[in-house]
């Protein structure tokens, strides 16, 4: 696996781009001739890997972790850069879930026999190469390998300077796997320059780069789309919406709020958004859920409605309905019903993860059919849109695109599919 390394000839950073390309579309190829069983003991090899270097892990994240704080990154951001012995652990355990899971690479998903005698196949085989481009969270390193190893890809990752350290660190335990299990060197590379034109440069790799997925705030993936020659899979922002409606449950209403917004703040499927149905007003529901917000040290930002049963919170701005705010801010907004709920989160929304909360079946069946997004949740929190959560193991990302995957994005998303058509002879007349 190529690394960052002081060794390293980065200088011309074209020519360097170029030759980690054409090595990823080499071991691309080979990749596809891997049996699933290998590719599961490279996997199974890092995760032991990962375990056993706990204490080295931490000591590269620590660096980074400095560096962050004397350069002033945000605190979402810190979170997301902190490795711990339970993060490293999860770390371990999803690259072993994805070991145990069926192998997407060969399923034939429909087949038959046609008129002429051919014997028609669909089958799913891996995309080829992916660019992956990331930000801030070192476990993207671990995940998108252990995902793209898994469906039979090459992988290229760019991690940024800020997870310089702890990304080199989990670079060299997924080393150890590809070694152990023989599986192609260049199966997995690491960009080893943090030169900004290194992206430009793999961006116009169409040729040999078949799929790019970034990962990271607004602006790294609209730059990304901007420059990319090659198909781009992406989620801008995680806008995500809990919708209370008239029938919610108290109890369960105050509960989920509280989780979907405060669990874990710096994260793509925290809630930034909540809204009542007016009755919530009458029924006092609007004040227990905000008023459980601010116990917790949540900022308010709140519409004339909800302001009346919260006086505690700031007026909400245009802007505040379709932020982000990745911290400990929620804004909260009256509707008169559900139709107006959803066309909130449409307009709004960024198609990431939005929930109901409601005992009225119907009403929980239209929001579902209704509401424009990667990931509806009924009566439970926006935390649980996540790959693990989910079974996948892990994620490559949660995409909020329609084509060529939605959602989160496991081993089974990074695949397309062949026809193969057996014949004896048959010519077309």
């Amino acid at each position: 696996m190529t690394t960052a390394t002081p060794t390293a000839d980065t200088t011309d950073v074209p020519a360097y781009c170029l030759g980690l390309a054409q090595a990823a579309r080499a071991a691309g190829l080979a990749m596809a001739t891997v049996p699933g069983s290998v590719r599961d003991d490279a996997l199974r090899y890092t995760a032991d890997a990962l375990v056993a270097a706990t204490e080295t892990l931490k000591a590269a994240n620590a660096k980074d972790l400095e560096a962050g704080r004397a350069n002033g990154l945000a605190s979402a951001m810190l979170d997301r850069l902190e490795l711990n012995d339970d993060r490293i652990a999860n770390m371990a355990d999803a690259v072993r879930q994805i070991a145990d899971q069926p192998d997407p690479v060969g399923r034939i998903l429909e087949g038959r026999v046609l008129s002429n005698g051919i014997r028609l196949e669909k089958v799913r085989v891996p995309l080829g190469t992916v660019l992956i481009i990331f930000e801030s969270r070192p476990n993207v390193t671990c995940d998108a390998a252990a995902l793209c190893l898994k469906s039979g890809n090459a992988a290229i990752l760019r991690g940024g300077k800020e997870a310089l350290h702890s990304n080199a660190a989990i670079a060299a335990c997924v080393k150890q796997g590809l070694d152990k299990a023989g599986v192609p060197a260049d199966a997995v590379q690491l960009v080893g320059t943090t030169d900004r034109s290194a992206v430009g440069e793999l961006l116009k790799l169409d040729e040999l780069i078949d799929v790019c997925i970034p990962r990271g705030g607004e602006s790294l993936i609209r730059a990304v789309v901007e420059q990319s020659r090659i198909p781009v899979i992406k989620h801008y922002t995680g806008n995500c919406h809990v919708y209370v409606d008239a029938t919610a449950d108290h109890d369960m209403a105050v509960d989920i709020c509280l989780n979907a917004k405060t669990q874990r703040t710096g994260v793509c499927n925290a809630t930034e958004t909540i809204l009542f149905h007016q009755d919530c007003v009458a029924n006092g529901l609007v004040r227990k859920v905000g008023e459980a917000l601010l116990a917790k040290g949540v900022e308010l930002r709140a519409d004339t409605r909800s302001m009346s049963e919260l006086p505690d919170s700031r007026p909400a701005e245009e802007s505040d309905w379709s932020a982000e705010y990745l911290d400990m801010i929620v804004a909260l907004r009256v509707v008169d019903s559900l139709d107006d709920a959803v066309a909130h989160i449409n307009r709004y929304g960024s198609k990431h993860t939005d929930a109901i909360l409601t005992t009225d079946l119907a009403a929980s069946n239209r929001f579902v059919q209704s509401v424009d997004t990667a990931n509806v949740m009924v009566n439970c929190s926006t935390r649980f849109s996540d790959g693990q959560q989910y079974g996948l193991g892990a994620e490559i990302g949660i995409s909020t695109d329609k084509l060529h995957s939605r959602g989160p994005m496991g081993a089974e998303d990074l695949t397309t599919y062949k026809w193969v058509a057996r014949g004896d002879g048959q010519v077309r007349g």
